[in-house]
């Protein structure tokens, strides 16, 4: 049984594939709900606020995290350059698609540096990590997170240097990976690896290959990450388009949502309840509320929406 597992599975670590697999269905998860809010299902900026938005940081750290466990059981005695570079070129083209595609369907804030664009630059620069003791790896880990806090400057605001990530303003992105502090999951993955290996921790772990049941499926999934990445998004827009197409959503109840999430943050409920009501209701009159929510406005439809807020702003006052 033993043998057979082994010659299944070579040096692989099954659980690593089982994780990556958990990973790949939360960020379906977390993307459909973005779909969603894309579509006017949800309020604006309902997927990048709260529990979601550290939903979706979680996700991208597991995934960088396990980058750096799998860099280093591929690479720990020696590069082997052939799958290596088959592995960088894929990577890299998958980067290539999203960045094309998002250009061509939202070009002001396109994909310029994503998660894929980290992880293969990540890659390049996790081979020289993987023979330094952990415990600097893990020091510059830290570092790389602390640096954003204490240094931002303007010179790497433009998109050919805000993959770096220390910009004051960086650009608008659907998907902004930047190096900085994102490399540190990455380092820490590596990290994890180097103790694993001092403490003979991975013949443990292989002795669980070929015992996690159902589970088994999430494992086949994981080894598939890239393909996975590149087609479930395509897929899930497609599905939510195609609904949006028969049952549109009601923008009215997506603006009214999302008027009282940002006012609360400022004021009482009450207040809120009567403003975005008025600001509502004069919009609807004057047909303004599906120009606003597409970002079709001119000058003159700008003004009057100003007009329009300051009116609510002032009558909604006790």
């Amino acid at each position: 049984m033993i043998a057979s597992q082994a010659s299944r599975f070579g040096s692989r670590v099954e659980l690593l594939d089982v994780l990556r697999g958990v990973a790949l269905l939360a960020m379906l998860a977390y993307h459909f709900t973005w779909d969603l809010e894309f579509f006017g299902y949800l309020p604006p900026g309902y997927a990048q606020v709260g529990g979601w938005r550290i939903f979706a940081r979680s996700i991208a750290i597991s995934f960088l995290v396990l980058v750096g466990l799998s860099l280093f059981l591929a690479n720990r005695n020696e590069v082997r350059w052939p799958s290596f570079r088959k592995r960088l070129a894929q990577i890299v083209a998958g980067a290539a698609v999203i960045s094309l595609a998002t250009y061509a369907f939202t070009p002001d804030s396109f994909v310029f540096f994503g998660i894929l664009h980290l992880i293969a630059v990540a890659s390049v620069i996790g081979l020289t990590a993987l023979h330094v003791p952990f415990a600097v790896n893990l020091a510059l880990a830290g570092v790389l997170v602390a640096l954003p806090l204490v240094v931002s400057t303007p010179v790497t605001d433009p998109r050919w240097l805000a993959w770096i990530g220390l910009s004051e303003h960086p650009p608008i992105s659907n998907d902004f990976v930047p190096v900085i502090p994102w490399l540190a999951p990455v380092l820490v993955g590596i990290t994890l690896a180097q103790m694993a290996e001092r403490f003979d921790v991975w013949p443990r772990l292989r002795r669980l290959n070929g015992r996690f049941g159902p589970a088994r499926h999430l494992g086949r999934l994981g080894q598939h990450s890239l393909l996975f990445y590149l087609v479930h998004q395509p897929i899930s827009i497609g599905l939510v388009a195609a609904f949006a197409w028969i049952s549109p959503p009601d923008q009215t109840a997506a603006f009214d949502q999302s008027c009282r999430q940002t006012c609360r943050q400022t004021r009482d409920e009450g207040f809120c309840q009567r403003y975005c009501g008025c600001v509502l209701g004069n919009l609807k009159t004057q047909d303004l509320l599906a120009d606003l929510l597409s970002g079709r406005l001119d000058k003159t439809k700008q003004q009057t929406i100003r007009q329009t807020v300051d009116q609510c702003s002032f009558s909604a006052e006790p």
